[in-house]
């Protein structure tokens, strides 16, 4: 028992440093928002507004306002739902539909860690925008953006059925179970290898009708267990937390370091943010199983290899690869999700003793 309390003391402590590098090197208060990289003088990387970027910073605030329940992050909370409904123009929803997907699960959370209602509202007004982007091309599955209906891909739909699952779970509505259950098994039926679980990205991007197998991200893994997952609290059914088992096994085989088992390198801008999301839902899946333990191993050797290989000479920064220190400008999308794994190993630590 003191072992375990003295580990989840590491890795808490370890996600304290993380939390406070994010907010000195990257928090831009005359925005109201984090700026997108550090360094960023005046304010000069912030030409285009990455809002999915900030959708996953709300996220690493709720997760720190959950683990320490520390008022700093809800006052950052409301300073950026402040921030980013001015930037996004006194609006919520934009063109894409896989971006209010990850605003909509932010707010979301950030409702059920501190109980505002305008960020329940924030969520709910999105939701019922997304919605409008289920047609019937492709057989079915939500549009990743509003100017191309007929392109479907992962990133629009297994966000979206972990969003009405957690809906459902809250509020009762059976038509936000029967919009979990739709957008899962097109997703399913669709884009997820029926031989092995590996999720592939999309399909009709060039409205020629294939499917986009070649593009392997970790993102698309994490998204879809995490869509079982929520279903598998729902219903209890053991065929969800096997989805979830073999797409994970498919993402260890295809993606990570045979040697190592270290995640990839996506590369910078969005791709900073893909092992994060992986990672996120991966815990998602330690907490509903209890024969997850690969899943574990796992999650510590990538956020020890994190701490000891992968941070910042100047303070707990990361970059995007897991196995070196960064170099040069950092970017908000890999220090989100060095933050996301750290957080998941203080959290994991503490209420599974793993």
């Amino acid at each position: 028992m003191k072992q375990m309390k003295l580990e989840a003391a590491l890795w808490e402590e370890r996600a304290d440093e993380a939390q406070e590098a994010l907010d000195h090197f990257f928090w831009n208060e005359s925005i109201g928002m984090y700026n997108i990289a550090t360094p960023c003088p005046d304010g000069e990387c912030n030409t285009v507004f990455h809002y999915w970027w900030m959708a996953h910073a709300v996220d690493v605030l709720v997760d720190g306002l959950l683990r320490t329940k520390n008022g700093r992050y809800e006052n950052r909370l409301a300073s950026l739902h402040e921030g980013l409904l001015r930037r996004n123009g006194g609006v919520w929803p934009n063109e894409l539909y896989d971006d209010m997907e990850w605003m909509a699960l932010a707010w979301f959370r950030a409702y059920q860690a501190t109980g505002k209602t305008r960020y329940k509202e924030t969520a709910l007004l999105l939701w019922q925008d997304i919605q409008t982007g289920w047609n019937t091309h492709m057989g079915g599955g939500i549009a990743w953006q509003k100017s191309q209906l007929d392109y479907k891909n992962t990133p629009a739909n297994a966000p979206a059925a972990i969003l009405a699952a957690r809906l459902y779970q809250s509020f009762a509505d059976p038509q936000d179970l029967e919009w979990a259950e739709n957008i899962f098994h097109w997703q399913k039926h669709h884009l997820v290898n029926p031989e092995t679980g590996f999720v592939w990205d999309g399909m009709n991007r060039a409205g020629d009708g294939s499917t986009d197998k070649d593009w392997k991200y970790t993102y698309n893994q994490g998204v879809y267990i995490g869509a079982a997952i929520e279903l598998y609290r729902i219903k209890g059914q053991a065929a969800y937390l096997e989805d979830a088992r073999q797409t994970f096994t498919a993402a260890v085989k295809e993606l990570a370091d045979p040697q190592s088992g270290i995640l990839p390198d996506e590369g910078d801008g969005d791709g900073g943010l893909f092992k994060g999301i992986l990672v996120r839902y991966a815990a998602e899946w330690v907490k509903a199983d209890p024969e997850a333990s690969e899943a574990v191993s796992f999650l510590h050797r990538n956020a020890e290899r994190l701490w000891g290989s992968g941070k910042g000479a100047d303070g707990a920064l990361f970059g995007t690869d897991w196995s070196r220190p960064p170099a040069g400008i950092i970017q908000l999308s890999s220090q989100l999700s060095g933050i996301m794994l750290l957080e998941r190993l203080a959290e994991l630590s503490r209420i599974t003793g793993n």
